[in-house]
């Protein structure tokens, strides 16, 4: 299964393989703009995709140039009023000003969101669960920050941390604290019917455990960056490539020759040493 898995993230490994919100975080060279970019972005990245883009654009036309210099001068008095009409799906403006005033404070008390989350970060922890409950608590109850306590799959929080960590043709990275070995997929609908179609997890329920069991799959085709798959897995699915569970089959997947649904079948195989 890894031959064809490199095959798939070759196939996807470029800025404009696919429509993604990761396209307007990359514009941003300056680490300190892309992580609030980055932030933002992840946690409206739901829904339809066109909807997506537009309100992340919508929030980035508020912040100017310079989100990092927004972010950090902040009064939701004085700079509120320009978001208070923003709605994306159960998103309104109040929620967005109430991160932006969560992640001021992170930037003054640590200098940077970077910093912030690697306060909380242990290597020797198995995964970054410890380091996002962490984090999260800064949040309150704020639907930006999941917690993997509850046993969310923590979706948002995991794609924030995959643009910022990782770094090849389509994650842009800028974090040096975090190896991408301690990475989850950013589990949603796409990953989940992909994951099942490929006996990666044989888990029901969408969850921390979920994310956790697919990403274990994927470490043993690619130890120190399991996650390097993520974006292609789930433009395959979102382009309709897995017909996993639908009437269309998977005819056209180039991955169907692997495809158990009915089994679990880690992607732990070596492959051989003829090609």
């Amino acid at each position: 299964m890894k031959l064809a898995l490199d095959r798939l993230y070759d196939a996807f490994n470029a800025p404009e393989s696919a429509m993604d919100p990761i396209q307007i975080v990359r514009r941003y060279r300056r680490v300190e703009d892309r992580e609030i970019v980055a932030f933002i972005a992840a946690g409206l990245a739901f829904g339809r995709v066109a909807s997506v883009m537009a309100s992340i654009e919508a929030v980035c036309r508020v912040m100017g140039p310079s989100p990092s210099t927004f972010v950090r001068e902040f009064d939701p008095q004085r700079d509120g009023e320009a978001l208070k009409r923003f709605v994306h799906r159960w998103v309104k403006g109040a929620d967005v000003i109430g991160v932006l005033m969560v992640l001021r404070s992170m930037i003054e008390e640590h200098g940077s969101i970077e910093a912030c989350f690697a306060s909380g970060y242990d290597a020797s922890h198995e995964d970054l669960a410890p380091a996002i409950e962490a984090f999260a608590r800064r949040g309150g109850k704020s639907y930006f920050f999941a917690r993997p306590s509850t046993g969310s799959a923590c979706k948002r929080m995991n794609l924030f941390l995959r643009w910022m960590i990782r770094r090849d043709g389509v994650d842009p990275g800028g974090w040096t604290r975090i190896p991408a070995s301690k990475l989850l997929v950013p589990l949603d609908t796409h990953t989940i019917r992909v994951g099942k179609c490929l006996g990666l997890t044989r888990r029901v329920s969408p969850g921390w455990k979920m994310a956790a069991d697919i990403t274990a799959a994927l470490r043993a085709a690619d130890p120190q960056d399991p996650v390097r798959y993520d974006f292609a897995l789930c433009h395959l699915s979102m382009m309709g490539g897995c017909g996993f569970g639908t009437k269309r089959g998977s005819a056209d997947c180039p991955l169907k020759q692997h495809c158990r649904p009915s089994g679990r079948r880690r992607a732990s195989r070596r492959p051989s040493a003829r090609r």
